[in-house]
């Protein structure tokens, strides 16, 4: 018997699961979860989630110039309007599902404030916010007889068919296809095309990668976010992120000198938003010649700190530092991508039956510069409006699903062993924060290279193949469009010589 699904789900953080529970309890659903479901990005966003719910001071108009303003006006104002007038309803409905948002003494509300920001409108739950959510909404979704979630499940493949999609999931060893009349990517970010990243392992563009092979619309994947206060560890490359919060709270950020710097870059010192303090850190680096940065908080009570941020000083402390008195050693690294898969208001991408939810689309509502806190929010509001959609679209549709034919190599060798390391140095090398134009070109030409030698190699179809031809997929669009960028300011630049 054929595995037949009304909507397959790829992707278990909040925006696969909050679109699966707005989905009709008669429709027929599947949620692939490549690892284990709680690891996702969803699942490391610490600092919460911005909104407008009762808050009488606040408004949406606040919360979108804020938005435009972080991102250099480069904000989509169609869907940017649709996330901040339709904040409060989803906060409403995810309270209903018992996420636990942290309260004052009595009994309100707490709203803590991050960079760009001018009003206190970040829910939260203590420094784990986005663990509290995608705990909940997963706790939910286990309850739902429709809904089935498969974890653990690789999808190497999508194909179009004449009814829908067709999906080669690898799931403990075994090769088993999948089909759907519409499906919804919501598989993250692609922080694993660098050598340093806040993002899970799971962070590898897969759903980018195969929408592109599919036809879809990829927009601005070079818009990519760096977390000015990563943990400066260098010795793993997953990096702990100290949250936008804590510089909300009154922390400072000093350069090795143990002298404040911001006050050089920008009038909102620390709080600026995140692509001005990245900037203004490797500015600072170059003019002191040294990469040694930090945070502190330690002028601040030392309750206040760790009732704050529990998850946060229980981390630093077993790496050796006690934020309660000590400087946290920071530094840029990748966290987030304001680009994807491009999508329309209802999260529909250019292709029949496919929509796109979370940091794997593009939805524009961030510009150029993600506004703290929004990403959450973006994979509520969004997901959403697509189960919404296509509610409507198969409400009296019928008839037997068409199944793709994949073929999957036999005795096929796997990938060859460095492959991932070497396109995470090629783009560590060419664009991070300030991208190197002088490596730019190089770079595309080294990772175009590896791409096809791994679309048209006869490799095993396994996790590290479908992950490293998802890095490569998603390294080339963005060096890509890197390079046309830097082809076009030169461009400009000859021009006003002339001139």
């Amino acid at each position: 018997m054929k595995n037949d699904f009304d909507v397959i789900i790829a992707g278990c953080g909040v925006a696969g699961l909050y679109g699966a529970i707005n989905l009709p309890a008669d429709m027929k659903v599947l949620i692939l979860s490549k690892r284990e479901s709680t690891l996702c990005n969803s699942a490391l966003a610490q600092g919460g989630i911005a909104g407008v719910y009762n808050s009488p001071e606040d408004s949406p108009e606040k919360h979108k110039n804020d938005t435009f303003i972080a991102g250099g006006f480069e904000n989509d104002p169609v869907s940017t309007e649709i996330l901040v007038t339709e904040a409060a309803e989803n906060l409403a409905k995810i309270i209903e599902l018992g996420v636990d948002f942290d309260k004052t003494s009595d009994g309100e509300y707490h709203r803590t404030l991050e960079g760009g920001h001018s009003m206190h409108r970040i829910f939260h739950h203590k420094d784990a916010t986005g663990f509290e959510i995608e705990s909940k909404l997963l706790e939910y979704v286990k309850t739902l007889s429709n809904v089935t979630i498969l974890e653990n499940a690789v999808a190497c493949d999508v194909k179009r068919t004449k009814t829908g999609f067709s999906f080669l999931v690898l799931k403990d060893g075994d090769y088993i296809t999948y089909n759907c009349r519409r499906t919804i990517f919501a598989t993250g970010g692609i922080g694993r095309v660098y050598e340093f990243t806040t993002n899970s392992a799971i962070a590898t563009g897969d759903g980018i990668a195969m929408a592109y092979d599919m036809g879809a619309q990829i927009k601005h994947l070079s818009y990519i976010q760096f977390h000015p206060t990563a943990f400066n560890n260098k010795h793993t490359r997953e990096c702990f992120l100290i949250s936008e919060a804590v510089r909300g709270e009154g922390a400072y950020l000093k350069n090795c000198h143990g002298e404040r710097f911001m006050q050089n870059y920008d009038k909102r010192l620390e709080l600026a938003p995140r692509d001005v303090v990245s900037h203004s850190i490797i500015f600072e680096a170059r003019k002191t010649g040294s990469d040694d940065f930090y945070l502190d908080i330690s002028y601040k009570d030392p309750d206040f700190i760790r009732n704050r941020f529990p998850m946060i000083y229980e981390n630093l402390l077993e790496a050796g530092y006690d934020m309660t008195k000590d400087m946290i050693p920071i530094f840029p690294c990748q966290h987030y991508l304001m680009g994807g898969i491009n999508v329309d208001p209802d999260a529909r991408t250019n292709i029949e039956g496919l929509y796109a939810c979370g940091e794997c689309s593009h939805t524009g509502v961030h510009g150029n510069n993600r506004l703290a806190s929004n990403s959450l929010l973006e994979a509520l509001v969004f997901s959403k409006r697509a189960a919404k959609d296509i509610a409507a679209k198969l409400k009296d549709c019928t008839g037997e699903l068409e199944e793709y034919k994949f073929e999957i190599p036999e005795n096929a060798p796997h990938i060859p062993t460095g492959i991932r390391t070497e396109i995470r140095k090629i783009m560590q090398k060419a664009y991070f924060v300030l991208p190197d134009v002088s490596e730019l070109a190089a770079g595309l030409e080294k990772v175009s290279q590896i791409r096809n030698d791994l679309i048209n190699g006869n490799y095993k179809i396994d996790r590290d193949y479908v992950e490293a031809r998802s890095l490569a997929t998603v390294a080339f669009i963005v060096l890509t469009e890197a390079c046309e960028i830097a082809s076009g300011n030169a461009e400009i630049t000859k021009n006003n010589a002339e001139d």
